[in-house]
C-alpha cells in the first residue's frame, strides 16, 4: 500500500470516528493535552502501517489503539487517578456490528421513510432525494432542475418538515397516526 492509498484510507475509514474517540477519551483521561497526544499518537501509528488488509473494522481499530495508548500513558504516569485506570480497563468496546433485530428494524424504518418521501409532491420529492440521498449541493440541484437555489432550499426544508411531521405524529400515536393509506401531500405548507 503506498502513502497516497494509506492517506485516503485514513481519511475515509478513520477520520470520521475521531470525534467519537475524542469524546470517549475526554471522559476517561483528565488532561486535554493527553487527549491530543493520544489522538496524535494514533495517527502516527496509522501512518506507519504497511497494510490495512488486516483491519476489518476501522472504527474499532481506532478505538482500541486509542485505548491502548491511553492505558500505556496512565500506567507510566507518576500520579494516576485510580478511577481512570479502572474505568479504562473496564471499558468494553461495543461490537460495531448491529444485532439482527436492529438491522431488520432499520430496514423497515428506511422503507417507511422512503415511502413518505415518495408521497411528497414531485419537485419537493426530487429535491429531497437529490439533497439528502444523493448528497448533491443546492447549487447542483438548482442547475439540474432549472430553478433558483432559494427554491431548492425551500423545497428541501418543506419536504423534510413533512416527513418529520408524519414520523412524529406516528410516534405520538403509538406507531401510527391513523392515516395509513392517506396522502402525505395534505400536510403541505
Amino acid at each position: 500500500m503506498d502513502r497516497r492509498e494509506l492517506t485516503i484510507w485514513i481519511a475515509r475509514e478513520i477520520l470520521p470516528h475521531e470525534r467519537e474517540v475524542r469524546r470517549w477519551l475526554r471522559r476517561t483521561v483528565v488532561n486535554f493535552h493527553d487527549v491530543e497526544d493520544i489522538v496524535q499518537e494514533c495517527y502516527a501509528r496509522f501512518a506507519k502501517l504497511q497494510s490495512v488488509a488486516h483491519i476489518e473494522e476501522p472504527r474499532a481499530y481506532f478505538r482500541i489503539t486509542a485505548r491502548n495508548i491511553a492505558l500505556r500513558q496512565l500506567r507510566r504516569a507518576r500520579i494516576v487517578r485510580i478511577d481512570a485506570l479502572t474505568e479504562i480497563d473496564a471499558v468494553t468496546l461495543p461490537a460495531d456490528e448491529p444485532s439482527p433485530e436492529r438491522i431488520t428494524g432499520g430496514r423497515l424504518e428506511l422503507a417507511h421513510v422512503r415511502a413518505l418521501i415518495a408521497a411528497l409532491p414531485d419537485r419537493c420529492r426530487r429535491v429531497v432525494e437529490m439533497r439528502r440521498i444523493e448528497g448533491l449541493s443546492q447549487r447542483d440541484i438548482a442547475r439540474q432542475l432549472g430553478v433558483t437555489e432559494n427554491v431548492v432550499e425551500n423545497e428541501a426544508a418543506r419536504g423534510l418538515r413533512q416527513v418529520l411531521r408524519q414520523l412524529a405524529g406516528e410516534r405520538l400515536n403509538g406507531g401510527t397516526d391513523g392515516t395509513e393509506g392517506t396522502d402525505v401531500r395534505r400536510a403541505q405548507d
